[in-house]
């Protein structure tokens, strides 16, 4: 009897232990009862059961990571390139993905993993290569992303935090004439800048020129002016001084004409006793003019 009570009170613990269970934080919780959904709000903490009857199905509530293979598609010139992505996700419906994937994550990662190829296929044929390398990968992630939560969120239990392109690659038989397109337009665009530039240099030049030729001009103007009323004005002078004494401006004007004529003490001079220009050399000091 003794033995049979010790087993009854251990079945007994065992039943009560069996009874209880804990759910963690980062965790999420089902309770089954013969495979149905009996619960799927459960918060961290202890909770109760019906012993055997009901099973507890944990799940965890994180940001999980789906980091799949390159998969090629094509751009909207079907071009075919090469996108390496990486999803982020978590569980938002417990009974949804229960019933989805048996609660399994590689299963809901499988099926995952096809409705995010079947958005980004959509999103690159759509656009042109030249938008994908320019930068439009932002655009096409978030768009990727509303577009997979919508239909995980409904299917799968499952809610898209995010979506990453990490890479795009050209194929081999694609990158040569990709970048033989790409060295030629930029080609074109530099014969373009230096083209643009000659004719900007020249256009430069050409007005440098008029305008030198226009301060050039207007400082002979001036500089004839300027001499024109020096010349007036030394001979407004000359006129002046010859008024108030005419015999000594002749005088002056000789000796003036000699220191010229003899600087060098080269010159030779063949001239007549009674040359004008004689005439101050021939006359003594005190012959009468």
């Amino acid at each position: 009897m003794k033995i049979v009570s010790g087993l009854i009170v251990v079945a007994l613990v065992l039943l009560g232990f069996n009874s209880l269970f804990v759910v963690k934080e980062g965790e999420n919780a089902l309770l089954l009862q013969f495979g149905r959904i009996v619960r799927s709000d459960y918060k961290p903490g202890l909770h109760f059961k019906i012993p055997v009857v009901q099973q507890v199905m944990r799940f965890d509530n994180r940001i999980l990571g789906l980091d799949s293979q390159p998969e090629r598609y094509f751009t909207l010139e079907k071009k075919s390139v090469n996108v390496d992505f990486y999803v982020k996700w978590r569980i938002a419906d417990n009974a949804a993905y229960y019933r989805a994937t048996s609660g399994e994550q590689l299963q809901a990662t499988q099926r995952l993993t096809p409705i995010v190829k079947d958005a980004l296929r959509y999103e690159f044929n759509a656009r042109p290569l030249e938008d994908l390398i320019a930068g439009g990968r932002k655009d096409i992630t978030e768009r990727v992303r509303q577009q997979t939560d919508t239909v995980a969120r409904k299917n799968l239990g499952i809610a898209v935090v995010d979506v990453r392109i990490k890479r795009i690659d050209l194929p081999d038989e694609v990158s040569g004439s990709v970048y033989k397109r790409m060295r030629a337009e930029r080609l074109q665009l530099a014969n373009e800048l230096r083209y643009t530039g000659q004719e900007s240099a020249e256009t430069i030049r050409a007005d440098a020129d008029r305008q030198k030729l226009v301060l050039l001009a207007d400082a002979n103007r001036d500089a004839t002016k300027v001499k024109g009323d020096g010349d007036a004005q030394a001979a407004a002078i000359y006129a002046q001084a010859y008024s108030q004494d005419p015999e000594f401006f002749a005088f002056y004007r000789s000796l003036s004409a000699y220191r010229k004529a003899f600087a060098d003490g080269k010159g030779t001079f063949v001239l007549k006793p009674d040359s004008e220009f004689l005439r101050y050399l021939n006359d003594g000091p005190g012959r009468q003019r």
